[in-house]
């Protein structure tokens, strides 16, 4: 993989200087997760989330994929030594804050609802 500007030290570092960065972070660590999930949980509101995503990918921190209308969001493998150990570090904190788990807990899961839903809703149509 390429070493880009972004993937610097002095980026990935002023990345993670941000709160909001690490809360999303700390949800990911739970796994591949929807865009509206985090929303929901953290309690802020979609372009504000979506931008910090946004730098978490420019940073090469996050990943994303698209299932329909929905984003979903995961922690990069990255390649670069350095990152590699920031981020086992940042990951070995997160298990270990009250804060971090709680948040955790508290997750909400909306997009599998939803889907869900639809599928009930489409069921009942055809009834």
């Amino acid at each position: 993989m390429k070493v880009s500007e972004n993937a610097e030290p002095a980026f990935i570092f002023k990345t993670l200087s941000d709160p909001t960065r690490l809360r999303l972070l700390n949800l990911l660590a739970c796994g591949e997760t929807c865009v509206c999930e985090l929303t929901d949980t953290l309690g802020v509101v979609q372009p504000k989330v979506s931008r910090h995503l946004a730098h978490l990918k420019r940073a090469g921190l996050v990943e994303a994929t698209r299932d329909g209308k929905w984003m979903h969001y995961r922690w990069a493998k990255h390649g670069d030594p350095l990152v590699h150990h920031v981020l086992a570090g940042l990951r070995e904190w997160m298990e270990k804050d009250d804060q971090m788990n709680g948040e955790r807990r508290q997750r909400k899961v909306c997009c599998e609802i939803r889907r869900q839903n639809q599928g009930d809703d489409r069921t009942n149509e055809n009834k």
